[in-house]
């Protein structure tokens, strides 16, 4: 058994390579990172150095030509006109109402999970591979991405199955758990959650208003320890 975990180089994500490599051993694991516009890439570097420590080949590509229209609905992408909204999901839902908050990436998980399977498939066209992605409940919540929800990810893992000839399948984890308990997850696997990085903004440091931020730094309290990376606020 082979594992490609994609890897944003966040909490989510880096805990999924903790996971395949405690599985599958790091010569059994691959990481991928994809650019898609993003205003900043600190989290790119954050990615390559994770594979670093685990001993992981990583996989890098730039898909931003394909997502250059996703600016016109997405205030984390370049060529957005919005600004990044520094609030927590549940007030921004509470504010709103259920739905696609700011920071939904069109699809993403979609393209990104598809990108995965033919990776995989071309690397490993013998071997049955995991593709792992750190969806979890809190991000599924109030339909704010829709592409993190059980049903996004069950039926996405039928159809790469059924593309592949059964080989591929996607593994979530973390699906329905909330932040706070894959952390803890992590911190049984001595996650190096220093390196990672969860920002929307691009900063010296973490800015610790934005939604990502804010779930982090509550999932981390939530576990009784402190968050390993500096923050502004």
């Amino acid at each position: 058994m082979k594992a490609l975990v994609l890897n944003s180089g966040g909490v989510d994500s880096t805990t999924c390579v903790a996971l395949a490599v405690h599985l599958y051993g790091n010569e059994n694991v691959i990481t991928a990172s994809l650019y898609y516009g993003q205003k900043h890439d600190k989290e790119l570097k954050c990615a390559r150095d994770i594979a670093e420590y685990y001993g992981v080949r990583h996989i890098e590509e730039d898909i931003s030509n394909v997502m250059k229209y996703a600016g016109e609905v997405c205030s984390l992408v370049k060529g957005s006109k919005d600004e990044i909204i520094d609030k927590s999901y549940v007030e921004q839902i509470e504010e709103n109402g259920e739905g696609r908050v700011g920071t939904y990436v069109p699809f993403r998980n979609g393209l990104l999970l598809s990108i995965a399977t033919a990776f995989a498939d071309s690397l490993f066209p013998n071997e049955e591979v995991q593709i792992y992605y750190g969806a979890h409940a809190d991000d599924a919540a109030g339909e704010a991405y829709a592409d993190c929800s059980p049903e996004f990810a069950e039926l996405m893992d039928e159809a790469i199955n059924i593309g592949t000839y059964g080989k591929i399948h996607v593994a979530r984890p973390f699906i329905h758990m909330n932040k706070s308990k894959v952390v803890a997850e992590g911190l049984k696997l001595k996650v190096p959650y220093e390196l990672t990085w969860s920002c929307y903004h691009g900063g010296e440091k973490a800015c610790g208003r934005c939604g990502t931020c804010i779930d982090r730094k509550k999932a981390f309290e939530l576990n009784g320890v402190k968050d390993p990376i500096e923050y502004e606020e």
